[in-house]
C-alpha cells in the first residue's frame, strides 16, 4: 500500500464539499461558519501536497524493488 489512492479519494472529498458549499458562501459568511469553505479548500490544497509525496515514495520503492530484482537476476 502506498497511500495515493487513499490520498485521492480524500482529496476528491474536500473539493466536492467545497463546491457544495460555495452556493452558501452568504449564509455562511452571516452565521460566521466561513471558515468551513475555505477549511475544505485547505483540505483539497493539502491533499494534492500529499499525492505528490506519495506518488514519489511509489517511485521510489518500485525503482528500488526492480534494482533488486537486477542484482537478484545477475546471480542467479
Amino acid at each position: 500500500m502506498d497511500g495515493v489512492r487513499t490520498v485521492e479519494v480524500g482529496s476528491a472529498l474536500w473539493l466536492i464539499a467545497f463546491v457544495g458549499l460555495l452556493p452558501f458562501y452568504g449564509r455562511l459568511e452571516e452565521s460566521g461558519h466561513l471558515w468551513w469553505l475555505w477549511t475544505c479548500l485547505t483540505g483539497f490544497g493539502l491533499g494534492m501536497i500529499g499525492l505528490e509525496f506519495c506518488r514519489r515514495r511509489r517511485k521510489a520503492r518500485l525503482e528500488r524493488e526492480a534494482a533488486y530484482a537486477e542484482v537478484l537476476g545477475d546471480d542467479a
